[in-house]
């Protein structure tokens, strides 16, 4: 119905894909204040939920009698910010899915301090010592070259990692291959794999 009526269309919403890669939100309500205050206002989706609830009521209407506003309304929200982070998730999920495979090493959630004490998403335990990650998914060029610059600025933090413990960290960028989620810095894989050998032969 929504896409009927086109109102989760770009030009309605804003590019919440794009927009959400920008933001690299931890939480749902990271995400949703980024949302409401970069993107499009909380009344901006209050008027879409209006709209729908006045085509549904007036184009299919005695199909859904049930149908109330405040669920258009709800519904809008929900569709905008807690659909895109499901997503956002999903992408990350499947990106350290796939290195985890390919490294043979199991990957580890970082705790939730870690991401503002070193800029580090995920780790890798290899004896004692961990190698830190970061997935980042990034929507064009521009974006890619926008993250090589902040990875710039997180060097100190990550030198303050490896420091304490061990290992270097690394960005992994996502970007959407046709339908798949891919790395596009391929080489990094090759980098982790060594830095991985290197600690376990120093722990021998």
């Amino acid at each position: 119905m929504v896409n009927r009526f086109q109102l989760n269309f770009k030009r309605n919403v804003g590019a919440v894909s794009e927009s959400i890669r920008k933001c690299q939100p931890k939480s749902l309500e990271v995400w949703q204040d980024y949302y409401y205050l970069h993107v499009r206002s909380k009344d901006h989706i209050d008027e879409l939920g209006r709209k729908l609830y006045t085509k549904i009521t007036e184009v299919v209407s005695s199909e859904v009698e049930e149908i109330t506003e405040e669920d258009c309304i709800n519904y809008m929200h929900n569709l905008v910010t807690n659909r895109t982070f499901d997503g956002y998730l999903t992408e990350v999920k499947t990106i350290y899915g796939q290195l985890q495979e390919i490294l043979g090493e199991k990957i580890v959630a970082a705790p939730d301090d870690w991401d503002r004490l070193y800029n580090v998403d995920f780790y890798i335990e290899i004896n004692g010592n961990y190698v830190g990650l970061q997935v980042k998914p990034v929507s064009d060029v521009a974006h890619i070259l926008q993250m090589y610059k902040e990875k710039s600025i997180q060097q100190s933090t990550h030198q303050k990692f490896k420091e304490k413990y061990g290992g270097s960290v690394y960005y992994i960028f996502s970007k959407k291959d046709g339908q798949k989620k891919v790395t596009h810095n391929t080489e990094v894989i090759a980098e982790i794999q060594q830095e991985i050998m290197r600690l376990k032969k120093e722990s021998k």
